[in-house]
């Protein structure tokens, strides 16, 4: 795993300032670096780090949403707490259902299979989008209507809908008895476990650095630990019951921060520090995860179908903002916020195929194809679109 990390590094850097020198997001090279040295290109990482992949980015987007936590203001979500709820859930619902309903049409599939296709789609890509936000923030783009935080909000949550809707359609195809009802419902007892669940974890961190003076250093440590243990806690009670645990973690940086603004104002110095090496790690290794080959087999078909899936998600996105005071051009730059994907389609795209799913195939050549093109595009629409689209 050493030469593979020494190889993200060597390699992860230039491809990062390479992209930014030619005025494109640095991510977008780092992506390419990962389908390049990746199992699927030159094949130049060793099989430990692709082993350890999933726990590698999970870290690493643990890393970005704690400081996503600690650079929400009060204000902000108050101001824009229910727009995000809905920024949350519709657009992905209408996406979802967009999809399935072509799929039906152009490649001959059951509205099931349109479904369990449609939700590994509908979900947006935390791992481009909040870092872009933060970077708005931190430019002061956007934050007079508090824009950056309405979208790190609801895509913090997106995923959520769209993994529990998934899962309801692939019961459905494996023939289970589920309460769909109860899938449902499930969806905002996980947003309120996970709310609380990082509440607790936020104060219990804030009487230890009342009580105990720790180093900067230590705190992001002891952080990160409980960070990481609430998404395995997650993983664990899964079968039983769900916790939106990336939400849980946004709301541990953003009860530090609100309790303890000092604090966390170096926190999220330190953490930015620590994301320089984190942010190479998960686009790479994201990168790493998208066979090209796997992608071209979706062919025209499955360029139609995302771009179907990305007019209902804009769709979905309109109704979110509708009775808000942001004006045509926040509401495009909100459209192009919800367009990139990458870390479900990645982790997702093959469970139909292994659960014997009859379209599996097709349905994971789709998904790689939506990173493919997704990605990229979301990333440089974002970074071209910010400062025109949000100037007062």
């Amino acid at each position: 795993m050493a030469a593979s990390l020494a190889i993200i590094m060597l390699l992860g850097l230039p491809a990062n300032k390479l992209f930014e020198k030619l005025k494109m997001p640095g991510l977008l090279g780092m992506l390419l670096l990962g389908v390049v040295v990746g199992p699927y290109g030159f094949n130049l990482l060793q099989q430990d780090m692709i082993n350890a992949s999933d726990d590698l980015r999970k870290i690493a987007l643990i890393i970005i949403l704690l400081r996503a936590g600690l650079g929400i203001s009060k204000e902000d979500l108050k101001r824009n707490g229910s727009t995000a709820l809905k920024m949350s859930c519709i657009p992905g619902l209408v996406e979802g259902f967009f999809i399935s309903f072509v799929a039906t049409k152009l490649l001959n599939f059951s509205f099931v299979e349109g479904g369990i296709l449609g939700f590994i789609l509908a979900a947006v890509s935390p791992a481009v989008v909040v870092p872009s936000m933060l970077k708005l923030i931190e430019n002061g783009l956007g934050e007079a209507k508090g824009i950056p935080t309405l979208i790190l909000a609801g895509a913090s949550i997106d995923d959520v809908f769209a993994i529990t809707i998934f899962s309801v359609f692939l019961g459905l195809y494996s023939g289970s008895h589920i309460n769909i009802g109860v899938q449902i419902l499930n969806i905002p007892v996980s947003i309120l476990l996970g709310i609380i669940a990082g509440i607790i974890i936020g104060c219990i961190l804030i009487k230890i650095f009342k009580k105990h003076h720790i180093r900067d250093t230590k705190k992001i440590l002891l952080i990160l630990g409980l960070a990481i243990l609430l998404t395995e806690i997650e993983n664990l009670l899964k079968t039983k019951i769900q916790i939106a645990s990336l939400l849980g973690v946004m709301t541990i940086g953003f009860i530090i921060s609100d309790k303890l603004p000092n604090v966390g104002e170096r926190l999220s110095v330190k953490f930015n520090k620590v994301w320089v090496f984190a942010e190479l790690l998960l686009f790479v290794l994201v990168g790493a995860q998208v066979n090209v080959h796997v992608a071209f087999d979706a062919g025209k078909v499955g360029i139609i179908i995302i771009l179907a899936g990305l007019i209902g998600r804009s769709i979905g996105v309109l109704i979110s903002l509708l009775g808000t005071d942001l004006n045509w051009r926040e509401r495009l730059f909100c459209i192009i916020s919800y367009v990139p994907k990458a870390t479900v389609q990645a982790a997702m795209g093959a469970v139909p195929l292994s659960l014997g799913v009859e379209s599996g195939e097709v349905i994971l050549a789709i998904s790689v194809l939506s990173i493919i093109i997704t990605a990229p595009l979301g990333a440089i629409g974002i970074d071209y679109s910010a400062e025109k689209l949000l100037q007062d």
